[in-house]
Parts: C-alpha cells; structure tokens; sequence
C-alpha cells in the first residue's frame, strides 16, 4: 500500500532515543453519489473518516470491518480497495512511551444502503459520535474552520483534513466554487 503522508508532530524533534509504541489503525473511505460516510463528533466539532485500532490478532481487512460496522452500523461490507497509508508520530498519552507512531491503513469499500445499530465504545459517546452522509467539501470546510477557530480540535484534525483533500481528488469529487 502506498504511502499518502508521513508527520512528525512539531513537539517531537527528534526519535532518538525515544520509546516508542506503534499504533496500527484503518481508517474507511465510503462513497455514495456526492456524498461520503464519515463521523461526527460533538466533543471536538469535526468530521472524521470512520476507523479505529486493529486489535492484537487480527488482520488490517478484519479490524477494517469490524471498525467500520461498530462506528457506522455498515452492513455487508464489501469491495476493499487500498487508498494509502497516512504515518504519524505524536507524543504519547501513555505514559511508557515517549512517541505514539500511528499507522493508518485507508481503504475504499462498498456497503449497503441502509446503516444498522452502531455499537460505540463509552468514551465515543460520551464524545457525541454520530455517522453521517455530508458533501465532502462542506467536510473539509467545516474541519478548516474548527481547525482555526476552536481551542477543542484534537491531533488528529489535521490528518483528516489531509485524507478527505486526497480522497476528494482521488475520486473525482467536484470542489467547492464559491462566487463573490
């Protein structure tokens, strides 16, 4: 799988001599019309790719279903299709390593129309985790904007501004005209 973006966040200015724990995580590219499947989450005000951590045994496509269909309610997920890997250092929130390295395998796949129950862990709704449908580019700009604009804008943001760009041009989606 191609590499889409390697980040070093800017508090780490060097690996050497580091610890560092590795994070394997899938993150879901689901395409209908003009619209894309993504998370909503109230907490830090923006929309995310739907993925998570791969747990230990378990392979990239597995953790990638069962990611997808827990946060989503996806059903008969089908036709993965690899976009890329986004690689990331950022300081670690456990409190045995230095540097969390995160690898986020993206793929693209087909599900049915319809959402099933999602199945969120306690702290994702306490967060206000919701799946929505939304134009790609009102995404972006609602990210961009929480990006400047809101003290609560987790690491994570920017990585999902970069992957919904690539996506959008990846797959041929029409950006925003906007006229004065």
């Amino acid at each position: 799988m191609k590499l889409l973006k390697k980040t070093i966040h800017p508090a780490i200015t060097t690996l050497d001599n580091k610890s560092i724990i590795t994070r394997n995580a899938t993150r879901s590219i689901v395409i209908r019309d003009s619209k894309i499947l993504l998370l909503y989450t109230a907490r830090y005000e923006d929309y995310s790719l739907p993925g998570g951590g791969i747990d230990e045994g378990e392979s990239i496509e597995d953790g990638f279903i069962r990611e997808l269909s827990e946060e989503t309610g996806a059903q008969n997920i089908r036709n993965l299709s690899p976009f890329g890997i986004y690689e990331e250092y950022r300081p670690s929130i456990n409190k045995d390593y230095d540097v969390m390295h995160m690898l986020s395998y993206c793929y693209s796949c087909d599900i049915d129309e319809e959402l099933g129950p999602t199945k969120y862990e306690s702290y994702e709704t306490k967060n206000g985790m919701k799946p929505v449908w939304i134009d790609i580019n009102e995404a972006i700009a609602h990210n961009e904007q929480t990006l400047k604009n809101s003290p609560k804008s987790g690491l994570s943001i920017e990585r999902e501004i970069y992957l919904l760009k690539e996506i959008r041009a990846e797959f041929g989606l029409k950006t925003q005209v906007t006229h004065a």
